[in-house]
Parts: structure tokens; sequence; C-alpha cells
């Protein structure tokens, strides 16, 4: 594994209950001044990390399986990100690009003009969030086709703001009372081969998602299709092969943009700088966020010259969209991926948890299924001996994993995938040592 000056030891170690006391303090705090809105996952309160070990307010250390949902790819805090953001912040904090210009947007657009698909011209406009980057995705895509329909497949997850949640799949908690939404958008089959009827293959899945574009919407009528190579809040949905590929011939015989929504798997997460590369298809657009900045808030819309060019001057920007010190950690993101091989040690995670994990459905009764692609995996929970959704199993996993020093996420439709977004820094002692822990809740629930 490549070397990464690591400031906590890469183990787990335990030394309070969890959550532990000065945890509870903060967590008493919280109730009385957060939003319940704003919930999360697991009442532990960090202090730093390191890698792939958050160490909490009480001194524990813990393994994170999450990186606050696919963000710290690199890792926790690496130096190299740290100190590009601090030289930059004592130099520029803001000006705003589209008042008064500077270098280190340029530069990203760059960077992300050399590793997005495709041969052909490309730019970006940079962001702040995810969401953010797909609603401009969705603007540029009506502007250039003077069409208004947007589709985004089954089970997808694309933000929280009105528009993205009205692409996002699932009702709760999400969209719950919240619309209401944006018209124009329609939800469309996706190919998902463990739910899927038995032996469907990917040109059969697309076919099914193509009929149902054509006499439900209308193929002249569709401004673009938004899809993600790898669903992340889906479960770790990867269609079957030939899916992408059959679908996006369908949308450029159709003058349809295909948009790549790569916000939770792109940046080398998957293996690869982008997970639609795995099909070999080229987007027309294709979204990024999370993993570009090392934790600081970044995104982009990358895409086609003549598309992206298509909106007006002033149609399409942001306050803080493209912040120097933002940019400045991405450059060094982009940098230690280059220079470190992470694409590589994506694909050795992928590895390490298939030798690990990857025979847990024969093993444990409640386990449907395990499906990863580099350092993204979900793991599918079932009553045994169906197919039938086990959120409650999902529950019983993650209560024990973190009162032990593990962070996992959870994911699906029916809130019933176990989803693993580690660091492609983490070791195979440290995957051993999470999966080691998971597994005696397996056991508990298949029994």
């Amino acid at each position: 594994m490549a070397s990464s000056p690591f400031t906590v030891s890469q183990e787990r170690k335990i030394v309070t209950e969890l959550p532990g006391p000065k945890s509870k303090e903060l967590h008493a705090r919280r109730l009385k001044t957060v939003s319940r809105g704003a919930g999360t996952l697991v009442d532990i309160y960090m202090d730093h990390g390191s890698g792939a070990i958050l160490v909490d307010v009480d001194g524990n250390q813990i393994i994170d399986l999450g990186c606050g949902i696919g963000v710290t790819t690199i890792g926790h805090a690496h130096p190299a990100v740290a100190a590009a953001a601090s030289a930059q912040a004592s130099k520029l904090t803001h000006t705003l690009f589209t008042v008064t210009p500077y270098e280190n947007y340029l530069r990203v657009a760059e960077k992300l003009a050399e590793h997005t698909p495709g041969d052909f011209e490309k730019h970006s406009i940079l962001v702040n969030s995810g969401a953010e980057a797909v609603e401009n995705a969705v603007k540029i895509a009506r502007k250039f086709t003077g069409r208004r329909a947007i589709a985004a497949l089954d089970h997808a997850f694309h933000g929280r703001t009105n528009l993205t949640m009205a692409m996002t799949y699932r009702p709760f908690p999400e969209r719950a009372g919240m619309g209401p939404f944006p018209g124009e958008i329609y939800s469309v089959p996706t190919s998902y081969p463990f739910r899927d009827p038995e032996g469907m293959t990917g040109v059969e899945a697309a076919e099914r998602t193509i009929d149902y574009i054509n006499t439900h919407i209308g193929a002249t009528e569709l401004a673009a299709l938004f899809v993600e190579p790898i669903q992340g809040d889906g479960g770790i949905v990867i269609p079957a092969e030939g899916f992408f590929e059959t679908l996006s011939a369908f949308c450029t015989a159709n003058g349809i943009m295909f948009v790549a929504d790569e916000i939770q798997a792109g940046i080398a997460r998957s293996g690869a700088w982008y997970s639609i590369e795995h099909s070999g298809v080229v987007p027309d657009m294709i979204t990024s966020a999370k993993g570009i900045a090392g934790g600081f808030p970044l995104a982009a819309v990358t895409g086609r010259a003549d598309v992206m060019d298509s909106v007006q001057p002033g149609g399409i920007g942001g306050t803080f969209g493209g912040n120097p010190v933002s940019t400045a950690a991405a450059l060094a993101v982009f940098k230690l991926i280059e220079d470190e091989n992470l694409i590589g040690e994506a694909q050795r995670v992928e590895k390490a948890f298939f030798a690990r994990i990857g025979d847990w459905a024969e093993k444990f009764s409640v386990v449907g299924e395990v499906r990863g692609k580099g350092a993204m995996f979900g793991v599918e929970l079932v009553h045994p001996g169906t197919r039938k959704p086990n959120p409650e199993a999902l529950t019983a996993v993650i209560t024990h994993a973190t009162i032990n020093g593990v962070i996992v996420l959870d994911a699906g439709s029916w809130d019933s995938v176990l989803r693993f977004l580690p660091s492609v820094v983490i070791s195979d002692e440290l995957i051993d040592d999470a999966a080691t822990v998971i597994e005696e809740a397996l056991a508990k629930l298949s029994v």
C-alpha cells in the first residue's frame, strides 16, 4: 500500500463505553440547540482523525467505514490537503470567481477535463455541493435541449434541494412532508440484479427502461437521463453489464443528455477516476463532489463544451462556488491520487473486502448478497430463506458495530443494506477487524 503519514495509529481502541461521557454531554447540548431534522446515525462526537481512524472526544479510536458518506476518500486530515488549504487561507479566502477570478478555479477545471471520460473538449462549473451540481446539470440540459422533462433511475439519490428531492426515489425520510415538488421529473426502472427477475440481462433491463421512457414520457420530450453508475444511498446497486451502454446509445439517438451523477462513486473511489468508466460509456455531463476536496465543500459539473457553453453568462454560478480554499484542497487531492496510485489502492480495498466478506451470503442466512466495486460495498440483509428486506437486522448490525467502535452506514430503498465507504488507504488489517465485529451481529441474527 502507498505510504501515507498517519498521525493516529491505525487500530481500533475502545477506552470507554460508546457513546462515552463527553459525547453524552455534547449530545445533551445538541438537543437544546440543533434541529432534530439534522439527525445523526450515531451520537458519538469526534475530535480528530487520521487515515481510516476517527478519535472521539473520549479518546476512543474508531474504524471509519463511512468517510462522512464517501467524502474522505484519501483519509482523514491528510497533511497535504491541510497544508494546501492553510497556505491558500493565508493568501486569499474569497473573491467570487464570477467577479474577480483566480487560477485555482482554472486548475481544477483543467484536472476535471483531464480525468473525466471522453476525448472531446470539456468545460466545467464549480459549485458547493452535490445537490447543487445536479441542479445545475438539470438547468444546463434543459437549456441545451430546449426540453423540460428529466428522468432519474429508481432507487436514485440526487440530493435534498427541492428539485433534487423530486429526483430522489424514496419518500422517507428525505421527501416526507416537503412538497410540492417541481413537475416534469420522472423515475424510471433501473437494473437491480439482486431484485430483477432471474436471468434478466443488463440489455433487457435497459430495454425495459427505454420502453417506460417511450410510453410514459416520450423520448422527444426528455432533456436528460440522470444515472448513478453505482447507486450509493440506493444500496450499492451495480447494474448488470450492458445496461448503461444500451441506455447511452438510446440517449444519443434521441438527443437526450446522458448525465452520470458521480457524486458518491467518483474521484477514485470505485477503482477508476469515475465509476461510469467500468461500463465504457462516455456521458454528456458528469457531476463530481464528496471526495473531490478531502472534506472541503466543493462540487462540479463537467461536460461537452457545446453543452456547458449553451448557458448565457450569469445563468449559472453562486457566491461560494469554487472557493479558493476548497479548490486548493481539491488540487492537493488530485495530486495525491495521481502520485500515490490511490486508484490502485481502491482496487486493493475491493480485493480485500471480497476476500474477507465475499462469502457472507453463504455463512449468514440474514445476508442476501454482498456486492461492491473499489471502496464501495453493500451487504443486503434479508429475512432468512427469502429476499424480503430486513430493516430490523440492519438496525441491529449498525447498533452492534457502533458500540464496538466501527462506523458503518445504512442504505437501500427499504433500509436493508449495510453500506461500507471506507478510505482507500484503509489497511487490510482494519478491514479484517471491522468485519469480525460485524460478523458477531450477523451470527446472532442468523441463528
